[in-house]
C-alpha cells in the first residue's frame, strides 16, 4: 500500500506537512522536558557521565516507542469531541490539531525554561478539554461542555492526580524497606566527589534509568502517535481510515460478531447502527473507507458506553467486550513509519536541553545530596508505575511520578526538602490544567477563524 494516497490539494499538502511537523516537534520537546527526569538520578549519583546518560536514555526511549502497543494513543484520542475526531479533515479538525499541539508546546517550553518539572500528559489533557469546551461554545445547538468525554477525562485526571501521591509514598516506603533489609552503608551515602559508585550500585542505577527511559518512551511517545494518526486519517482516509492488515476474513468475522450481539442490544439507536454496520462489513467490497471507519468508531463507542452502563450482563457482557475490541482493531493501528518518526523525535529530544530539569530534580528538591538508594527507589517506583499505566492504556506523568518519588525518598530519609522548590513544583502542577484549558480553547477559536476566513477551508 502506498504511504500517501494521491489527489491531495495544495492546501491539504501544506496542512499535512505543518501538522506532522508540529506533532514531531511536540514529541521532541517532550523528550528533553520529560526524559530529563530519567537521567537526573544517574547523573547526580555519578553513575554515568551526563553525555553518556542522555544518549543511553535517548536510545531506550526510542526502543520504548517502537515496541508500544498504541493503547495509550487511542485512549488520548477517545477524550476528544466525537464530531472533531470524525471530521478531522475539516476546518474545525485542523484547528483542533494545531491548538492541541501548539498549546502543549507553549506550556512545556515555558516550564522547561523555568526549570520546573511539569507533566506533558497533564498539558495535553488540559488542551483537549479546552478544545472541547471551545467547540461546544462555537457550535450551534451545543450546550457548554457537550462533546467532552467527561467520564474518560475523569479517569485520566484521577490517574494523573494519584500518580504523584503514589510516587511520594511508594518511593519513601521502598527506601525504608531497603534500610531494614540491605545493610550496606554505602547505599545510603552521598557520592564522593569525583568518585563513581561501586560497580554493583552503578549496575542497579543504570538498570533503573534504562527502565524509566523505556517506560517513558512506551507511554509518552504514544500521545504524539495518536495525534499523527488523526492527521493522517483526516487528510488521507483512503490509506489510513482502516487497518491495512485487516483482510476480508476479519471483516466477515466482525460481521458475524455483530449479528451475534444484535439481540443483546436494547438501545434502539445503537441497534439500528449495528444492523447497518453488519451490512457494510458483510459487503464484498468497501466503497467508502471513511464512512465505514465512522460507523465502526460510533458502534464501538456505543457498545463501550453500554458495557459501562451495565446494559449487558453475563455472557452478553463478555461478547460485547470482545466485539468492541474486534471493531477497534479494524480502525486502531499505528504504521511502522509513524512509530519510527516519533521514536526518532523523542530520542533526539532526550539528548538536548536536559540540564534545566535535571538540575531541579537532582539539586533543588532535597536539602542533602541524592544518595544511591534514594535515586534507585524513585526510579524503581517510576518504572513500575509507568509500566502499569501503559498496560492499562492510561497516560501517566513520568515527571510527576519521578519528581515526587525523589521528594518521598528525601522525606523518608529525613534529608529535608527545599520548600521553595516544592511549592513551585506544586504550583506548576496545579496551574498546568487550567492554563492549558485556556490555551487550548483560545488557540482553537483563533485557529478556526484563520482556517475559515483567511485560508478559506470549510
Amino acid at each position: 500500500m502506498d504511504l500517501f494516497d494521491g489527489g491531495l490539494t495544495a492546501a491539504s499538502t501544506v496542512f499535512l506537512v505543518l501538522a506532522l511537523g508540529l506533532a514531531l516537534a511536540f514529541e521532541f520537546v517532550n523528550g528533553f522536558h520529560d526524559t530529563a527526569n530519567a537521567v537526573a538520578t544517574v547523573i547526580y549519583t555519578r553513575t554515568l557521565r551526563p553525555s553518556v546518560a542522555v544518549l543511553w536514555s535517548g536510545i531506550w526511549n526510542l526502543i520504548g516507542v517502537l515496541q508500544s502497543s498504541g493503547a495509550v494513543a487511542f485512549g488520548v484520542v477517545a477524550l476528544l469531541p466525537v464530531e472533531l475526531v470524525l471530521n478531522v479533515g475539516t476546518a474545525a479538525g485542523f484547528a483542533m490539531v494545531f491548538a492541541l499541539l501548539v498549546s502543549s508546546m507553549i506550556w512545556n517550553l515555558g516550564t522547561w525554561w523555568l526549570g520546573l518539572p511539569a507533566s506533558s500528559s497533564h498539558t495535553l489533557i488540559g488542551s483537549i478539554i479546552g478544545v472541547g469546551l471551545a467547540n461546544s461554545l462555537l457550535s450551534e445547538g451545543h450546550r457548554f461542555g457537550q462533546g467532552v468525554d467527561w467520564r474518560n477525562a475523569a479517569e485520566v485526571g484521577i490517574s494523573l492526580l494519584i500518580s504523584p501521591i503514589l510516587g511520594f509514598v511508594l518511593a519513601g516506603t521502598l527506601l525504608l524497606v531497603c534500610k531494614l533489609t540491605l545493610k550496606q552503608p554505602e547505599l545510603y551515602m552521598a557520592p564522593k566527589a569525583g568518585a563513581p559508585p561501586p560497580f554493583w550500585i552503578r549496575g542497579i542505577l543504570t538498570l533503573t534509568c534504562t527502565g524509566v527511559s523505556f517506560a517513558h518512551g512506551s507511554n509518552d511517545g504514544q500521545k504524539g502517535m495518536g495525534l499523527i494518526m488523526l492527521i493522517l486519517i483526516g487528510i488521507l482516509p483512503g490509506t489510513y481510515a482502516l487497518n491495512p492488515a485487516a483482510d476480508r476474513a476479519r471483516y466477515e468475522h466482525a460481521a458475524a460478531s455483530a449479528r451475534a450481539i444484535q439481540t443483546a442490544i436494547h438501545d434502539g439507536e445503537l441497534a439500528t447502527s449495528n444492523r447497518e454496520l453488519t451490512e457494510e462489513l458483510s459487503a464484498g467490497t468497501i466503497r467508502d473507507r471513511r464512512k465505514l471507519r465512522t460507523d465502526i468508531y460510533m458502534v464501538a463507542r456505543g457498545v463501550g458506553a453500554g458495557i459501562a452502563a451495565g446494559q449487558f450482563a453475563g455472557p452478553d457482557r463478555d461478547a460485547a467486550a470482545a466485539y468492541k475490541f474486534e471493531l477497534e482493531s479494524l480502525v486502531n493501528f499505528i504504521p511502522a513509519w509513524v512509530k519510527a518518526a516519533v521514536a526518532l523525535a523523542l530520542g533526539l529530544g532526550t539528548t538536548i536541553g536536559w540540564k534545566r530539569i535535571v538540575t531541579t530534580v537532582g539539586e533543588k528538591i532535597g536539602k542533602a545530596h541524592l544518595s544511591y538508594a534514594q535515586g534507585a527507589s524513585a526510579e524503581l517506583v517510576a518504572m513500575a508505575t509507568i509500566g502499569l499505566a501503559d498496560t492499562a492504556g492510561m497516560p501517566v506523568s513520568t515527571t510527576h511520578v519521578l519528581s515526587s518519588g525523589v521528594a518521598g525518598a528525601m522525606a523518608a530519609n529525613r534529608s529535608g526538602l527545599q520548600m521553595e522548590t516544592v511549592r513551585n513544583l506544586v504550583l506548576a502542577w496545579v496551574l498546568t490544567l487550567p492554563v492549558c484549558v485556556l490555551l487550548g480553547a483560545s488557540l482553537f477559536a483563533g485557529g478556526l477563524y484563520i482556517v475559515l476566513h483567511v485560508v478559506g477551508l470549510k
